[in-house]
């Protein structure tokens, strides 16, 4: 990462998602007619203060207006089971709201790290600071948005040296996002909503580094598929507040996004149809190659790669 403001140009704009990681991560007991299970939620989407969307093991046994009891740190959160969907999501109402819900949270939960981590070792305090983004800010996110996490103080300051423009937008990173792809038709695959913002002033201003020849990089897929979401079809983008589930694969017509700076993905991932999309399958298949015959790593701290567009063909890898 260090050769990228020679790679970029000044005019550009590296657009980066501020998410910050919360410890989404809970364990507690279930409770309904005599019934105690010990169960595992991961957090995914807020939606009211005081509720949220979360993926529940084991679920099978979970009924609509069970309740669960999460505990740490001498306090107690309580949650009811409002609601019962597909593949262990579970709505849960807590009873407590706002900020106060904020702060339990804090108290009660881990830090939602990659499975492949998590099975290695326990969490520590380090994993707070390590599993987030220099630059990270606003907080409801259950997963880092890990392109982001190749970014050091030094190198920000060194692209701005170099006239490359920063902006900030907001795409609260779900659990779903990393679920693999299970059906033969992509058509037939539900990508969970994940909530974003983009005010207007950030939006006026990467419309004027486009107006003025400037290229667009998108700080991880997140990132893109926000900026995505919130351009219309003749390439405006706009204020966006809200849920987008958008899914994208090879085929889609790309509206504002000129380059993407990403991770290395596992196939059958929504990740990499998004990348193949971005840069054509063939180039992605390269380069993938290149990056297992090179020991790149892949997973959150993994190696990361400058995608140009498919019809420009200038694709770069990044250690």
């Amino acid at each position: 990462m260090a050769d990228l403001p020679a790679l970029l140009q000044p005019g550009d704009a590296l657009v980066f998602n501020d998410t910050r990681v919360i410890p989404a991560r809970l364990e507690g007991e279930y409770h309904h007619d005599g019934v105690v299970v010990r169960i595992g939620a991961t957090l995914h989407m807020r939606t009211a203060l005081d509720g949220w969307k979360a993926f529940v093991r084991p679920a099978k046994r979970l009924q609509r207006g069970g309740t669960i009891i999460f505990s740490g740190h001498g306090i107690e959160l309580v949650a009811a089971v409002a609601e019962k969907g597909d593949a262990g999501e579970i709505l849960l109402i807590f009873d407590k709201s706002g900020m106060a819900l904020d702060a339990a949270i804090k108290l009660v939960g881990r830090m939602p790290l990659p499975p492949y981590i998590a099975a290695r070792r326990a969490e520590d305090a380090q994993d707070r600071i390590d599993y987030q983004t220099v630059y990270a800010r606003e907080e409801g996110a259950v997963a880092a948005p890990t392109a982001g996490l190749h970014f050091t103080i030094d190198l920000l300051k060194k692209l701005a040296e170099h006239g490359i423009e920063e902006h900030f937008i907001t795409l609260h990173v779900g659990a779903g996002t990393f679920l693999p792809v299970r059906v033969d038709d992509t058509e037939n695959h539900k990508m969970h909503a994940e909530i974003g913002h983009i005010d207007a002033e950030t939006a006026e201003r990467l419309m004027a580094v486009k107006a003025q020849g400037g290229q667009i990089i998108a700080v991880g897929t997140t990132t893109l598929r926000l900026l995505e979401s919130a351009t219309s079809e003749i390439g405006q983008l706009g204020a966006w507040s809200g849920a987008t589930d958008i899914f994208i694969t090879p085929g889609y017509q790309f509206r504002f996004v000129d380059r993407l700076i990403t991770n290395f993905h596992l196939p059958r991932s929504t990740l990499f149809m998004l990348v193949s999309a971005f840069s054509g399958l063939e180039t992605m298949k390269a380069a993938y190659k290149h990056a297992i015959e090179n020991d790149y790593r892949f997973y959150s701290y993994g190696d990361a790669s400058l995608l140009d567009r498919f019809s420009e063909s200038r694709n770069l890898a990044l250690r």
